[in-house]
């Protein structure tokens, strides 16, 4: 029965990414935004409900290392896995606006992660805090962050596409992101409980499928989403949405968990952090690579081959 639960999950999540993306690019259209404001908000913070929801519950049961667990793990497989596939499927272009403004604030949030978290790594013997003063600054760092994408929006341009994208009814498309994003959710969650029960049965161990599984699981909807957006031709509603998820998972989701009850972490070490940076800092540094101004094939790839060696690093620990 699992492997039909599976399927069910599977179908759900392409059904809710091919929805979700077609909505969102006719929300970029009807408002003239650019479909990277829309990846970096709207979807950014629908397909980041899984984590958010992990993590709260996680906080208020006391359960520090899980909340910041998932979103390590989560933004990880976000910027190494997603946007390497990505990229390997369409080089993603990088516009003056992402390099100068919207990269560089994602950086900026792996960095207070660091900060947060500089307890454990620098002091072992004294574990990290995560209490509700830097709860809601980290909010506040996030409202701050939405609100200057916003502003700079209406000073861009629009797209170059949305004057002649087909216009479509406003509740037809509230209903096609609302549905999507539930439906993204929904496949995600059940996909997720019944790979695991599936894995157990086959005798896999539970380290594997925390590292593999529960991190990649809470991913699937950015991870579909951002793939169907690729392949649409949308690769600006892909990228707005993966820097959206790690921007929104660290000072949102961490955020409001340390908010609701303050967190005190394990077992986060200075190679996680450290991979964490540098993921941001190599999406900054192919603005400058070969083929400037996209993240390119090759480039994917080592995300790829960074992502499995930081996975064997792990598991040989």
């Amino acid at each position: 029965m699992e492997y039909l639960y599976l399927a069910t999950g599977l179908v759900l999540i392409l059904a809710g990414a091919n929805y979700l993306t077609d909505g969102s690019a006719a929300l970029a259209a009807r408002f003239r935004v650019p479909g990277f404001l829309v990846g970096l908000t709207v979807i950014a913070v629908g397909t980041s409900t899984p984590e958010l929801v992990v993590s709260v519950l996680s906080a208020l049961e006391g359960q520090g290392d899980m909340a910041v667990g998932n979103v390590v793990g989560s933004n990880l497989f976000n910027i190494y896995v997603i946007l390497g596939l990505c990229a390997l499927i369409r080089p993603l272009p990088l516009t003056r606006q992402n390099i100068r403004r919207d990269l560089p604030v994602g950086l900026g949030a792996a960095v207070v992660l660091c900060i947060v978290l500089a307890d454990e790594v620098l002091h072992p013997g004294h574990p990290a805090r995560i209490g509700r003063t830097e709860g809601i600054a980290m909010l506040a760092l996030y409202a701050l962050s939405v609100w200057t994408a916003a502003r700079a929006a209406r000073r861009e341009q629009p797209a170059e596409d949305s004057a002649a994208a087909r216009p479509m009814a406003g509740w037809l498309m509230a209903l096609m992101i609302v549905g999507g994003l539930g439906a993204l959710v929904a496949g995600g969650e059940l996909f997720l409980h019944n790979a695991t029960a599936i894995a157990r049965k086959l005798g896999v161990s539970e380290s594997v499928i925390a590292i593999t599984l529960v991190a990649g699981g809470t991913s699937l909807p950015e991870l579909a989403s951002s793939i169907v957006s690729v392949i649409k031709g949308r690769s600006d509603i892909a990228l707005g949405n993966v820097v959206g998820s790690n921007i929104a998972n660290i000072l949102l989701v961490l955020g409001m968990s340390a908010t609701v009850s303050p967190l005190v972490p394990g077992g986060i070490d200075g190679v996680t952090l450290g991979a964490v940076v540098l993921g941001s800092l190599l999406l900054c540094a192919a603005a400058f690579t070969f083929r400037r101004r996209s993240l390119d094939r090759w480039e994917g790839a080592i995300f790829l081959v960074i992502y499995g060696a930081y996975l064997w690093w792990l598991l040989a620990k």
